[in-house]
């Protein structure tokens, strides 16, 4: 055995922090204790507002998938059985910080205010990004990342930033890595999955996290396959090891128990936004569908690794404890009456809204005229042209 192996063999993992059991019951694992005072002000209430985002999540997600099928969009990227840890740690956010996604983080999206429609036509191909990060209804929300792992520089890079804005309203114009951490009184929170911590981007993010104390927390949501090759093949150790490995508060969690990410998430954010410095949260999940509409999963992987998750399904774990709490039929009936008629609406309009005129394109690339967008502008108007000229001949 050689001295890598031998020294992840002589490492015991803790358990994973959960509270809620794979049936729904409240049943927190040892390593929860030191978490559970965040949930002090978390009750029936807010777990239903939590259900509700989640069932809206995935008949949007059900809807889109569909719309794909029938050729109505390009491509749909599904995030179903990755609800549980996206509507804890959504609402662990405070409505300052700001949240860098991937492209599956469809139900955080929907908390922080970007609407479902929004969403989808990007992926209707109706708009060049998505939607307006400036507006504060859209809860400092950024776009959706197609190459992934870029978002884990722009978050960093924006937390750096949000370091920089703290220590010069405390007139304190240095900046040197290995210094302690300051307190900005906001947090940047990074999504990505287990494929992406394999990339460069992601650990030089880290690297300038960790050197800096930026105010950010990086969350991984294993949900196993990097489209086709399984976690087990990108890293033969945890990937929370990863973050220790850069100096950054690490943990797993389950990532099906809302009530876990929500905790320690909520502790982690406080913690970066008081000068704590960066975490790293490896949510343990499932991708119950394809990678992308585009992907085959029964191509590689088992039905009954599939059947096993599809019983961890975070909604039912949550119904299920709603259901101990007391909660009654009359409101799951509602709640799904509600969701299927969220996802029609959001069908009628992508349906209905007309294509952009191609002239939208040249908009915004950059904040002044450029003589370049002017040329490829008149390209086009050229190459447009062509056609009516040639209807004529």
């Amino acid at each position: 055995m050689s001295q890598t192996q031998q020294l992840g063999a002589d490492m015991t993992d803790p358990e994973p922090i959960r509270f809620l059991d794979d049936e729904g019951h409240y049943a927190p694992s040892e390593t929860a204790a030191a978490f559970a005072d965040e949930l002090a002000e978390i009750g029936e209430t807010e777990l239903r507002e939590w259900y509700r985002d989640m069932v809206a999540t995935r008949a949007f997600d059900t809807e889109c998938t569909h719309l794909q099928r029938q050729g109505q969009l390009a491509l749909w990227v599904p995030s179903v059985g990755q609800e549980g840890c996206q509507v804890g740690f959504a609402h662990a956010l405070d409505p300052q910080d700001h949240v860098f996604p991937a492209y599956r983080e469809h139900l955080v999206a929907r908390v922080r205010g970007v609407r479902f429609f929004d969403v989808a036509k990007q992926f209707r191909g109706l708009t060049h990004g998505g939607w307006d990060v400036t507006d504060p209804s859209n809860g400092n929300f950024h776009l959706y990342t197609l190459v992934l792992g870029a978002q884990t520089q722009h978050a960093t890079g924006y937390a750096l930033g949000q370091l920089l804005d703290a220590k010069a309203r405390a007139g304190d114009t240095t900046l040197d890595a290995g210094e302690p951490g300051t307190a900005t009184g906001e947090a940047t929170m990074v999504f990505y999955g287990d494929g992406t911590s394999s990339q460069g981007d992601a650990n030089e993010a880290m690297v300038f996290a960790a050197s800096y104390q930026t105010p950010e927390v990086f969350v991984v949501q294993n949900n196993r396959w990097a489209i086709s090759v399984p976690v087990e093949r990108q890293s033969r150790t945890p990937l929370y090891r990863r973050g220790l490995g850069f100096g950054l508060r690490s943990v797993q969690i389950d990532g099906n128990d809302p009530l876990a990410a929500y905790a320690v998430g909520r502790r982690f954010l406080r913690e970066a936004r008081s000068g704590g410095g960066p975490g790293y949260i490896e949510a343990l999940t499932y991708r119950i569908g394809a990678h992308t509409t585009s992907d085959d999963p029964t191509r590689y992987r088992e039905n009954d690794e599939l059947e096993a998750w599809q019983k961890r399904d975070p909604i039912a774990r949550l119904e299920a404890h709603l259901r101990e709490l007391g909660t009654g039929d009359e409101f799951f009936d509602e709640v799904r009456a509600t969701a299927d008629a969220e996802a029609k609406e959001v069908r009628d309009q992508i349906l209905t809204t007309p294509a952009p005129e191609a002239d939208s394109m040249f908009a915004h690339v950059y904040a002044s005229p450029h003589p370049r967008i002017e040329e490829q502008r008149e390209w086009l108007d050229r190459y447009e042209s062509s056609f009516e000229e040639g209807v004529g001949a």
